[in-house]
C-alpha cells in the first residue's frame, strides 16, 4: 500500500442524540458514555478519514482521495425512529441497526473542495441488543455500526459475500486504528 502525506483535513459534523437517560443505568464506565459525545465522533471520522485517504488501494471512488473538506451527520435514535425510516426510505418492517443515506453518487460532483457525504442514522435500542448478544461493549458496538454506516456513505457496497466479507473487514482495520 502506498503511503501519502496530507495537510490539515476538515470535518463538519452534524451530531444528534435523542435523549436516552432511560439507558444511564447500563453507562457505568467513561469510554461507553462517549458515544454521546459531539466530539469523540468527530475524533472518530477524522482518524477513519486520514486512515483511508492515506492509502488509495481501497475499493472506493476515487475523487475522494483528492479531498480536504468533509461533512456528514450522524444521529443516534430509537428503534421506533428507525423503523419509521426504514419503512419509509427502505420499504422494509422493523427497526434496522444503522441506516445510510449517501449523497455523493456520481463522479461528476468530483469538482468541489468540499464533500457533503450524506447522514449515518444508528438505533441505539438495537446497537444495546446487540452488544450483550454479540458479548460486547456499547462502545465497540457503536463504532461498528458508524464505521459500516460511514463506509456505505463513502461508496461501498456488499452485494455479495465475498464483498461484505471485504467491508467488515475494512471496518474491524478503521476500528483498529482508533486505539
Amino acid at each position: 500500500m502506498k503511503e501519502k502525506i496530507f495537510s490539515e483535513i476538515n470535518l463538519d459534523l452534524v451530531f444528534k442524540c435523542n435523549d436516552f437517560s432511560q439507558f444511564s443505568d447500563k453507562l457505568k464506565d467513561t469510554k461507553s458514555k462517549l458515544i454521546f459525545e459531539s466530539i469523540f465522533w468527530e475524533r472518530v471520522f477524522l482518524s477513519w478519514i486520514n486512515t483511508i485517504l492515506k492509502k488509495d488501494d481501497y475499493k472506493l471512488q476515487k475523487f475522494i482521495f483528492e479531498k480536504k473538506s468533509f461533512s456528514l451527520g450522524l444521529q443516534i435514535i430509537s428503534n421506533r425512529e428507525i423503523a419509521s425510516m426504514n419503512q419509509k426510505w427502505m420499504q422494509k418492517n422493523g427497526p434496522t441497526d444503522v441506516l445510510s443515506f449517501p449523497i455523493i453518487t456520481d463522479e461528476s460532483l468530483n469538482n468541489l473542495d468540499h464533500i457533503e457525504l450524506g447522514d449515518i442514522f444508528i438505533s441505539l435500542d438495537m446497537a444495546f441488543e446487540q452488544s450483550y448478544e454479540y458479548k460486547h461493549s456499547i462502545y465497540k458496538e457503536m463504532l461498528w455500526l458508524a464505521s459500516h454506516g460511514f463506509l456505505h456513505l463513502l461508496g461501498w457496497d456488499h452485494n455479495s459475500d465475498l464483498d461484505l466479507d471485504n467491508m467488515l473487514n475494512f471496518q474491524e482495520y478503521l476500528i483498529s486504528r482508533l486505539d
